[in-house]
């Protein structure tokens, strides 16, 4: 089950509230007993004290938590808009290869990791090698581009 800041409000809330009504118990079990004015009202303000501190505490940890949730989300998006560039990247890539007439009989297979453009596959002859790493470099958020692309020795020219 999710725990969302709206829950983690309402149980501050509740907490509070439960404290809250404990203090004034206690001031009026205070005000009950036998003594002084005096005494009863350093009941209530040690009650008050008391009830302070715990939404302090609370507080404090609602604060931490939220704050640990705000990492982790920005975090995730963080990740998530990598895999998105790294997805346009190879789209990008993959179409110039296919619009360029020397390599769009080619078979050449593109993959993005980081930017890092990552060119497999077979080409026809060794300047289709040179021109599809051109191609790939030459697109944008391309960072640099690693080949392992090999020519066909059986359609080559």
């Amino acid at each position: 089950m999710k725990t969302t800041n709206k829950d983690k409000q309402k149980d501050l809330i509740d907490s509070v509230l439960v404290v809250t009504c404990l203090s004034v118990v206690l001031g009026l079990a205070g005000c009950q007993k036998e003594g002084t004015a005096e005494k009863a009202g350093k009941k209530i303000d040690s009650a008050a004290e008391n009830v302070e501190q715990k939404v302090e505490q609370t507080t404090e940890k609602v604060g931490k938590e939220l704050e640990g949730a705000k990492e982790s989300v920005a975090d995730k998006a963080e990740a998530a808009g990598e895999f998105i560039d790294d997805s346009v990247i190879t789209t990008t890539v993959k179409a110039a290869i296919l619009n360029d007439p020397l390599l769009n009989a080619s078979h050449i297979e593109v993959t993005t990791d980081k930017g890092v453009v990552k060119l497999s596959g077979t080409v026809d002859s060794e300047p289709s090698i040179s021109k599809a790493i051109e191609v790939a470099k030459s697109q944008k958020n391309v960072l640099s581009v690693e080949s392992s692309l090999v020519v066909n020795i059986m359609t080559g020219k």
